[in-house]
């Protein structure tokens, strides 16, 4: 990991661009201005109520690193709908109508720029707030030209994009993905593997933008995106918000690997009613979300090191559309595993959560976390935010972590490496902070 010499102080405003902005992005401003006002607790965000140890003190981390503060953070985005963030939250019935009061009018002004829509990778919505042209490379010149203007209007220093839309159909990498070269002609040709998330992506990183996957998309993990964030000298981050069930996973499952307890089976369901459950009803977005929800157990067990204990394991995931829940999730999972002399037992774990709830704090501390390192120089993957992802994007050649405890460990010690300070434990090393 380079150390830098110096991390440019957060002067100025900081753009946080969203493409999609429906509950996860309303609830993510709404929750920020009322945090502005005192009248809102930010709580799951580390870098406004975490701490860490340095040395031998503990340091609030809003207080040790030097974040962009609340007040200088100026919200903007793209939506295939035109709604005001105002009346999206109301749409969304995630915050009570009585909490938006206070901040009515700021999220009443903000309005998002039109979407880049090409239906085949969303097919359960129908947008009518959308950009048109000849072909894809002529939405990345409009994104980017969105961006510089936002920057402009709003004297905004930089920027940084998390991607909040809805979870897109299926895509592998293909040969339009592997160079520069090569997905800039996909762009101009209209490649069918080049979709919405992608179009967004491109023109942040030609814009110099650092930006998050917060879905399960094909948007940045691939080769040509990689090598246009190193000409840019862009971060990079992603992918898919670890909220709910999968969140759970990355705590319950290394703690049956380090018992060395042994799981027959891991059955998942979830029900959710809002927009994203709504996409996920269509077979080919939930195959994209479902790889990023089972690939986690599979690395966390390792059943090639413990054939005996996880060989066999059945692992099987399903998400539901059920509109009277809204964005009330219920994420239920039985766990069947076994222990001394081959012993059958069973967890159930039923999680009744917000999905917007729980992905608002992590929108703040990737942007926030995000724009630090792009000060602090570091370029590419940011495989240190793993933390806040189901599939976290490494560099080439080396695996994802996915236990949250090792995962803190390592966020941690890269912000202490990041301040000139030495981390707790050597890189890689098992242990907690």
């Amino acid at each position: 990991m380079k150390r830098p010499d110096t991390i440019r102080p957060p002067r100025g405003k900081l753009a946080v661009l969203l493409p999609g902005m429906g509950a996860v992005s309303s609830t993510f401003i709404a929750g920020v201005l009322l945090a502005r006002k005192a009248l809102g607790l930010p709580v799951g965000s580390l870098t406004q109520m975490g701490s860490m140890r340095v040395g031998e003190r503990q340091v609030r981390l809003n207080q040790y690193l030097p974040l962009a503060q609340l007040d200088q953070l100026v919200f903007g985005g793209w939506d295939i709908f035109s709604d005001s963030v105002y009346d999206a939250a109301v749409h969304a019935k995630v915050l009570e109508t009585s909490q938006l009061e206070p901040v009515r009018a700021e999220l009443e002004a903000i309005r998002p720029m039109k979407g880049v829509f090409y239906p085949q990778y969303v097919k359960r919505l129908h947008g009518t707030h959308v950009k048109e042209g000849a072909t894809k490379a002529d939405m990345v010149e409009q994104v980017r030209a969105d961006i510089r203007s936002f920057l402009r209007a709003n004297g905004c220093s930089r920027a940084v994009a998390v991607w909040c839309g809805s979870t897109e159909t299926y895509v592998a990498p293909d040969q339009v993905h592997g160079s520069r070269q090569s997905f800039e002609a996909g762009l101009l040709k209209n490649d069918p593997a080049i979709t919405n998330s992608q179009i967004y992506a491109w023109a942040c990183l030609q814009e110099g933008v650092p930006f998050a996957n917060g879905s399960p998309n094909l948007a940045v993990d691939f080769p040509a995106a990689a090598e246009l964030a190193r000409h840019h000298e862009v971060a990079l981050a992603g992918k898919d918000f670890k909220t709910g069930q999968t969140l759970m996973k990355t705590v319950i499952a290394p703690a049956l690997k380090a018992r060395m307890l042994g799981v027959r089976g891991w059955f998942s369901t979830n029900i959710l009613g809002n927009r994203d459950g709504e996409v996920l009803d269509d077979p080919e977005s939930f195959r994209s979300k479902e790889i990023t929800k089972r690939g986690v157990l599979d690395d966390l067990l390792d059943s090639d090191t413990h054939p005996e204990l996880y060989g066999d394991l059945f692992h099987k995931v399903r998400i539901e559309y059920y509109p009277p829940r809204g964005d009330a999730k219920e994420g239920w999972d039985n766990i069947d595993l076994f222990g001394w002399m081959g012993y059958p037992m069973q967890i159930k774990i039923d999680f009744l959560c917000r999905d917007s709830i729980l992905a608002a704090p992590i929108v703040l501390d990737l942007a926030l976390l995000l724009d630090l390192a792009q000060r602090g120089g570091r370029i590419g993957t940011q495989d240190w935010l793993s933390f806040y992802f189901k599939s976290p994007m490494t560099d080439p050649g080396r695996s994802p972590e996915h236990d949250l405890f090792v995962q803190s460990m390592k966020l941690k010690n890269t912000l202490r490496s990041l301040m000139g300070e030495e981390p707790t434990c050597p890189p890689g090393a098992e242990g907690y902070d």
